[in-house]
């Protein structure tokens, strides 16, 4: 199993740069299996006004998934909204896009975390001025403390959809960003804030977890609070989103490390990119040529080098090389497999920077009252 850092280019700040680090291991190594799906669990009451939802994820590290808690947060500034992140299968690998604060929700993948977040944009709740006001339909709020309320019934589209929590790949949500969405990803945005951080550093250090542990099942499934794991508003998950098989485990009890690929031939097949729909049908047939022709380049690729490796063995053998000179080769090959699968992932990444439609200056729509 390998993984790749996110490549959302969000982390400019330095402490940003070392939490994704932290967080989800070395850079260079790919993840090829999808993490497991979003558990069923209840939204812990909002614990007072000025608070945002940010629903719960697999992260990963240390060679297994593990579940980071849903939560609310103080919005860093007034007039920001939350954009979750979300795992996207980058043609090699899945790739993780870390979450943003900004004046617009942006796009997460078409994953339906729940409680407002049902793929598209935020039905939670909405700035108006200095406060935020919380849709009672579908955000736990207790009208006691918080007046500033209103009733919208939220129709769910994805309510029949199963709890996958990826996008693209085998399996996985066939999602593409709106122009709307598109437009969010050019404006102005905030990493991650501290406590946010600090959340996702505590479920790291919580074996409990993890998805070998708890099988797609978090006993801590959400929090009131950042980091708050032992409050009493603690919400477990009712049960996992679908049936999860952890890792291999040896009779000792100590998760089996999965054997990296040494070769292109190790690999499973790539997928073919997803059409794309911008509503352009020229547009649309354009980016589907520069995807398919991309597609067959780095399939080439891969056959060549298997086939230069393939001579690479045949030639060791000629020459009756001992153990040590073959370790020494497949070390070589790996190197040289994993140097093409980065350069596949940062091929496709600038190819989808690329198909990105220039940023429109677009009015915003008139607020609705509460």
């Amino acid at each position: 199993m390998r993984i790749l850092l996110s490549i959302r280019p969000l982390l400019f700040a330095l402490v940003m740069l070392a939490m994704s680090a932290a967080s989800f291991a070395q850079i260079g190594v790919l993840i090829t299996i999808g993490p497991p799906a979003l558990p069923v669990y209840e939204q812990p009451v909002c614990p007072g006004e000025g608070y945002l939802w940010t629903p719960g994820y697999w992260a990963y590290a240390d060679d297994d998934y593990y579940w980071v808690p849903g939560t609310w947060v103080i919005a860093p500034e007034v007039g920001l909204l939350w954009t979750p992140g979300y795992w996207g299968w980058g043609g090699s690998s899945f790739v993780f896009y870390d979450g943003y604060w900004g004046p617009h929700v942006g796009f997460y993948g078409g994953i339906s975390y729940g409680y407002g977040y049902f793929g598209r944009g935020y039905e939670g709740g909405r700035w108006e001025g200095e406060r935020f006001y919380y849709n009672r339909s579908v955000t736990n709020v207790n009208v006691t403390n918080i007046h500033n309320v209103y009733n919208t019934t939220v129709i769910n589209n994805n309510t029949t959809v199963n709890r996958v929590s990826y996008n693209g790949g085998n399996g996985g949500i066939n999602a593409r960003p709106g122009r709307e969405e598109e437009t969010a990803a050019h404006e102005r945005h905030i990493p991650p804030v501290a406590m946010q951080a600090q959340h996702m550093h505590a479920a790291r250090g919580n074996s409990e977890l993890r998805a070998s542990v708890n099988h797609g099942k978090p006993p801590v499934a959400a929090t009131p609070k950042p980091g708050a794991f032992k409050d009493r508003g603690v919400v477990r998950a009712r049960e996992a989103g679908a049936t999860y098989n952890p890792a291999a485990r040896s009779e000792n009890g100590a998760a089996v490390r999965p054997r990296t690929a040494v070769h292109p031939s190790d690999r499973p097949p790539s997928a073919r990119p997803a059409v794309r729909n911008t509503g352009n049908a020229k547009v649309d047939q354009k980016y589907q040529q520069q995807q398919d022709k991309l597609w067959a380049k780095q399939d080439q690729d891969r056959q060549k080098l298997q086939q230069r490796q393939d001579r690479d063995h045949q030639r060791l053998a000629q020459q009756r090389a001992d153990d040590t000179r073959k370790q020494q080769l497949e070390q070589q090959h790996q190197q040289q497999t994993q140097r093409l699968e980065q350069r596949h992932t940062q091929q496709q990444q600038k190819l989808q920077d690329r198909q990105q439609p220039p940023r429109q200056n677009q009015s915003k729509p008139p607020k609705e009252k509460p």
